[in-house]
């Protein structure tokens, strides 16, 4: 069954490109409240661990590097079918293949670098809220 919160990051280079206030404004146009939000840095730990599904992949190091490189916007969202309608919201990891209106078709620049993170289901949402929020920090 979906549930209403999703998980968000706004990656290093969405922060680095002056990103944040267009990305942020086009999750608010698209309906859905921001219910805990931070400007934070992963360290390389924290990003191997929040990664670590991905561990065995070639890309792993990769990914951890440029998730640590700098600040990122860490947020959980809600609205009805969030998971699924910030996927939408998004779009494709490719940016080449974003749909127009998309989060990615509009501000990334890369596979690699592609301006934000979104939950791909709800336990994950859950899981990676919780990795960055306490629930004291949770709205």
């Amino acid at each position: 069954m979906a549930t209403n919160r999703t998980f968000t990051m706004i990656k290093p280079d969405g922060v680095q490109n002056g990103h944040i206030g267009g990305i942020v404004n086009m999750i608010t146009e698209a309906g859905f409240k921001i219910v805990s939000m931070k400007l934070t840095q992963l360290t390389v730990a924290d990003a191997q661990k929040f990664y670590e599904v991905h561990a065995a992949r070639p890309f792993y190091g990769e990914l951890v590097a440029f998730m640590s490189r700098g600040p990122i916007v860490a947020a959980i969202l809600e609205k009805d079918n969030a998971v699924e309608d910030f996927r939408t919201l998004i779009g494709a990891t490719n940016p080449a293949d974003a749909a127009e209106g998309t989060i990615r078709k509009k501000y990334a620049t890369s596979i690699g670098e592609n301006a934000v993170h979104g939950s791909d289901s709800d336990e994950n949402a859950a899981i990676e809220g919780a990795f960055h929020f306490a629930g004291r920090e949770q709205f």
